[in-house]
């Protein structure tokens, strides 16, 4: 529920940007798909630009038309 409010006072000024460190996490698969569904129509109605912080590659694969993958703080893909 935490994590929902979070996302809600995030989006209610209705930023250009979101980066979303880790959206998902300690959320049950029925919750992670509602996010996942809301962020992706954001994305879509609202032409929101969504940084998305993750180590879940569903979760960033769901969401993202670009990525890269780092490790010790570099660029590895």
């Amino acid at each position: 529920m935490l994590q929902r409010a979070q996302l809600a006072a995030a989006l209610c000024h209705n930023p250009a940007l979101l980066i979303a460190d880790e959206p998902t996490t300690a959320l049950d698969v029925t919750a992670q798909a509602q996010i996942i569904r809301l962020l992706n129509r954001l994305k879509r109605e609202k032409r929101l630009t969504l940084f998305i912080i993750s180590h879940d590659r569903a979760v960033v694969n769901a969401l993202s038309d670009r990525q890269i993958a780092m490790k010790s703080g570099r660029i590895i893909g």
